[in-house]
This record gives structure tokens, C-alpha cells and sequence, in this order.
């Protein structure tokens, strides 16, 4: 394996399995930075199943999808780079390591104000959190809401959604961040009002119901007494027939790149039990308090909760 200014020494992985694949890349990537190989054109194989065979001029090729190499880019905390032709067969397929150090999770002061690095992150352009984010407003009718408690809001970028699809009403976003805090507020102007309050606080907010309560990326901080507030927040903050959506980050974004999985401080890889455990005691909770629960996602865990009405 080589780089790709020397396209005769590089090696050939169009037929190998991927055991081997991930092995031989991985050993390159502890003395390299960029790894190039040949593989075959995934476009060949249109139709075929990953690891299905394929025998073109008496040559046997295993055939996997673009699916496939982003997901062994991420696995290896890799950037998938644009891939070259090599012949009518073979593209040149180079993956560049990500640079660890590059996150704002490493970051300590300031790491949420409109300055840091997490203010780059743009979730909005992300699909795998904005199509479920988006499904799950439309099943909770956000277009039919009046009034929403968002909680953890920063910059506001979830409102773009809310708004795009249909919601004409006001919210209260809370955050600890004043100057994103400013800046959502000059985003959204007169259907916003913010507080800078901590979340554990929370009886310090006047006294008020809401239709939705939102809260994107925020319940996971280990700063926030969870139980009590979501206690707090269905028995003192929710109207009679009101809606939850809460998310959970499983991601950690690395180098620009968004990678499954989040990663506990005490870990060197992605460990779910936590957020497990808050998800499935909020939905026990909730369900208790008659609310129909489900849990989506993938890259970000989408819990959405409606009331359960009785019929006449």
C-alpha cells in the first residue's frame, strides 16, 4: 500500500475479504497518514449484495458499496477522499486519518459560545440528524403547536426546522450560554424569548405550559440532575395534551467529520449503557404518565412522546 503518486506499487484489495482489508489498513495507519488501494468500481456492481462475487474477464472481484467504504472510513476514523479511476475496473480509493485533536469534546473553556469550534457544527446539514429530526416533528404535528420550551438551545439551529414546517407560534429557549443566546435571539426576533438559567434551576422560570418541549443534545451532560427535571418538566412545565422530543448525541464529531458513536471519558470507544439507561427510564417514566413513547435514530437518538388520549 502505497500513496497515490506511485500507482504501480499500489496494492490490489478489489478481491480481498474485508478481515483482511481492515487489518492491512489498519496496520498502515500507525505510520501513515494517507492510505491509497485499488478497489473495484462499486458502480459495477449496482445491484449486488456487500461481499457478493463477480467475475469479469475470468476474474473473480468482491463487490461492496460506497455504503461500505464510508463506513470503514468512519470505523477507522478516517476521511473518505474522492476516488480516481486506475481503469475501466479499479478506482484508486484513499482514505486521509482524522485528526484527533481537531473536536471541540476536547475543548474546556468557552466550548459552546459562538466563537468555538462546536459553533461550526451546522446538524442541520447533517441527514442522519435532520431526517429524523424532521420525521419526528411532523409526527408530533409541531405545525399545530403554539407555544415550545426548548431547552439547551445555543444558536437555535433546531428552529429552522420547526419553523420550515409550519410552526407560527412562540418559544422559550433556555441556555447557560449568553452570547449564542444573543444570536438566537437575533435569528428568530419576536417568535423567541431566552433565559440564561441553568437547567437544574428550573424553578426559577415563571411559572408556564407548553404545548412541545424540545431538547436537542443537551440531558446527557453529566452537570444536569436528570429525573428531577424531567419530572419537573411533565408535571409542572407540559400542557394536558402536550408533546416531548429530547436527543441524545451517539456521535462524536472528529477532524469536521460526524463518527457514530459516543465516547464516555473513561473509555477508548463507543459505550451505550448510559444512554441507554436514561432513555429507557424516561420512556418507563413517561409511559406511566400515559404518553406513548418511541425511540429513533442512529447517529442521534430521537425520543418522542405523545399524550395518550382517551376516547368518549
Amino acid at each position: 500500500m502505497r500513496s497515490s503518486s506511485n500507482l504501480n506499487k499500489i496494492v490490489d484489495l478489489s478481491s480481498a475479504k474485508l478481515s483482511f482489508i481492515y487489518n492491512t489498513i489498519k496496520r498502515e495507519l500507525f505510520s501513515a497518514n494517507v492510505v491509497s488501494f485499488l478497489i473495484i468500481d462499486p458502480d459495477i456492481c449496482d445491484g449486488k449484495y456487500t461481499g457478493e462475487e463477480l467475475v469479469i474477464d475470468e476474474k473473480r472481484y468482491i463487490c461492496r458499496s460506497w455504503r461500505v467504504w464510508s463506513d470503514l472510513a468512519k470505523k477507522l476514523k478516517c476521511r473518505l477522499m474522492t476516488p480516481k479511476v486506475y481503469d475501466k475496473t479499479h478506482l484508486i480509493l484513499t482514505l486521509k486519518k482524522l485528526e484527533k485533536n481537531q473536536s471541540f469534546h476536547s475543548d474546556s473553556k468557552l466550548k459552546y459560545n459562538t466563537q468555538s469550534r462546536f459553533a461550526k457544527i451546522k446538524k442541520s446539514e447533517e441527514p442522519y440528524f435532520y431526517i429524523p429530526y424532521i420525521e419526528a416533528l411532523k409526527r408530533l404535528k409541531v405545525d399545530k403547536k403554539s407555544t415550545i420550551l426548548d431547552l439547551g438551545i445555543n444558536r437555535a439551529d433546531e428552529l429552522e426546522a420547526i419553523f420550515e414546517s409550519g410552526f407560527k407560534g412562540n418559544i422559550l429557549g433556555i441556555d447557560l450560554c449568553e452570547d449564542a443566546l444573543n444570536e438566537a435571539k437575533m435569528r428568530f426576533k419576536d417568535s423567541l424569548e431566552t433565559l440564561v438559567i441553568d437547567l437544574n434551576d428550573m424553578n426559577r422560570v415563571a411559572p408556564q405550559r407548553f404545548d412541545l418541549i424540545v431538547s436537542i443534545a443537551t440531558l446527557q451532560s453529566p452537570s444536569i440532575n436528570l429525573k428531577p427535571l424531567i419530572m419537573h418538566l411533565v408535571q409542572e412545565r407540559l400542557n394536558p395534551q402536550g408533546s416531548i422530543l429530547l436527543a441524545w448525541p451517539n456521535s462524536r464529531w472528529i477532524d469536521g467529520e460526524l463518527i457514530y458513536g459516543a465516547k464516555p471519558k473513561n473509555y477508548p470507544f463507543s459505550e451505550l449503557s448510559l444512554v441507554i439507561k436514561d432513555l429507557f427510564w424516561i420512556k418507563k417514566y413517561l409511559q406511566q404518565h400515559r404518553f406513548r413513547v418511541v425511540i429513533t435514530g442512529k447517529e442521534y437518538l430521537f425520543l418522542e412522546a405523545t399524550k395518550i388520549i382517551k376516547k368518549a
